[in-house]
């Protein structure tokens, strides 16, 4: 039975272990929850889990990361995947890095490190409401 995901990329794995932690709180079962601690990580994870049938109907991705940046992440995520709610997770995006990723990946949301729970989740509920 196809599964509903959210993937969360940050080359931090203490980043990545309390968004999953946060999202495990606020949602339970109702989604699965995966990781990838990089661009090219998150790109294989995506094609894997539609290959599979599952869906990738949110990702939250940190926006400086070796080798691609998050708003050229998200970009080409939505190129292929237009359906995919996109939120930004940042401690130190350009504003032109953000304003890109509203106007070519039709970003959700950005959130700023350090982030609170709240934010997070309202961002979530909210990003999800427009499905």
């Amino acid at each position: 039975m196809p599964k509903s995901v959210i993937l969360c990329v940050d080359d931090e794995t203490v980043v990545l272990k309390s968004l999953k932690t946060q999202l495990k709180e606020a949602f339970g079962d109702t989604y699965f929850y995966e990781v990838a601690e990089g661009a090219e990580e998150a790109l294989e994870l995506i094609h894997e889990l539609s290959e599979d049938e599952n869906s990738i109907i949110l990702i939250v991705s940190d926006w400086l990361m070796p080798g691609m940046k998050g708003d050229e992440f998200l970009t080409l995520v939505h190129q292929e995947f237009p359906s995919i709610i996109k939120i930004m997770l940042t401690g130190q995006a350009d504003e032109s890095a953000i304003e890109r990723a509203k106007k070519q990946a039709n970003l959700h949301q950005c959130l700023y490190k350090p982030w609170s729970e709240e934010e997070l989740v309202a961002s979530i509920k909210s990003g999800l409401a427009k499905r």
